[in-house]
């Protein structure tokens, strides 16, 4: 007992000795959120109407005290609602959010406007900063852990907020290029399939803007070249990328990519001899002739001018002396050839 009562002795001792100033307490209130409030603060910002309490927000705003901005923004809009100022204080909120550098805060700020004010006068205005918000991600940006922590990157985040965007406006001005937009995105996590069906979508959805349409169908034949020079031995892939910019110039004859298109059909049957070269060579490596003869008949046909075309003859050749092989297998990789081997992991 004497013991407890000593070490609170000590305890107000220190106390008394060593006075000092608490901090301002983290405060969330509705309508505000999180602020840091000092005891007998000034609380001249809270106004009793709608109208005052937005002019506050606003002047705050010109002034670029954009922390009071965003706080008496939000005690419009969650003070009044309803009023005829709930809308452009959700717009300042966003505005404000923006200027503080919390994009993804903004952006949600700006989504929740859409959604609550449908009919806002500056709805546009508002899908072209969400736009634009995500364009900062699409280039690096990166998000932030507990909306204050620089975390990563993520273009899958991203992409999200494109798709938002179109399904907020699918007839907007940004919409076509927030869908172009998403294939750009996962063009950059590498995922080329997603990438190529972004596209794909952006020529069919938008092909009345044909610009565009032939930005979109380039794009997806630019995709299935990408993937095609990472695939050992699908070369399927390949073919896809062929047909993309056979279309592309079938369809945009006029374009000035279209020399370029033809340039990338000419390295893909190159890419699709190399392909068939391996499937052979793999095969010959196994003693399965009959298998290697398809494939290197099948570089013949792919692209008889490539570097690889000398060599298939030469293997060709070579093959038919062996005892048993057949004369001359089917030049093709059709259902009656032996399937390519799965690419190694």
């Amino acid at each position: 007992m004497i013991r407890r009562t000593l070490r609170v002795t000590l305890l107000l001792a220190v106390v008394v000795a060593f006075p000092h100033v608490c901090p301002a307490p983290l405060i969330y209130k509705p309508g505000e959120g999180w602020s840091y409030e000092p005891y007998g603060g000034d609380s001249s910002w809270k106004k009793t109407r709608a109208k005052d309490q937005l002019e506050v927000a606003e002047k705050a705003f010109e002034k670029k005290d954009y922390d009071l901005s965003l706080k008496a923004a939000r005690l419009t809009v969650n003070k009044w609602p309803l009023s005829d100022y709930a809308p452009k204080a959700q717009f300042l909120v966003g505005r404000s959010l923006e200027e503080l550098k919390k994009d993804e805060e903004a952006f949600k700020a700006y989504q929740t406007l859409l959604e609550k004010y449908p009919k806002a006068e500056n709805y546009q205005d508002v899908l072209k900063r969400q736009f634009e918000i995500a364009n900062r991600y699409l280039g690096g940006q990166w998000f932030k852990l507990w909306g204050v922590i620089p975390f990563f990157p993520s273009m899958e985040k991203t992409s999200k907020m494109y798709e938002k965007v179109i399904k907020n406006g699918p007839y907007s001005d940004v919409a076509p290029l927030a869908q172009m937009s998403i294939g750009t995105a996962n063009e950059k996590r590498g995922e080329f399939t997603d990438a190529v069906k972004a596209y794909e979508k952006a020529a069919d959805k938008y092909h009345d803007q044909k610009n565009l349409a032939a930005d979109a169908l380039f794009k997806a034949g630019q995709t299935h070249l990408k993937q095609a020079k990472t695939a050992e031995y699908d070369q399927g892939v390949a073919a896809k990328a062929i047909a993309t910019f056979t279309d592309f110039i079938s369809l945009y004859p006029d374009d000035k990519r279209v020399p370029e298109a033809r340039k990338n059909i000419d390295s893909l049957r190159a890419e699709q001899a190399r392909g068939a070269m391996k499937v052979a060579q793999f095969y010959e490596k196994k003693k399965q002739w009959s298998g290697a003869l398809v494939y290197y008949n099948e570089v013949l046909i792919k692209d008889p001018d490539s570097t690889f075309a000398a060599e298939a003859k030469h293997r060709i050749e070579f093959l038919k002396t062996l005892p048993g092989v057949a004369a001359g297998p089917a030049a093709t990789t059709g259902t009656n050839a032996p399937p390519a081997p799965a690419p190694k992991p």
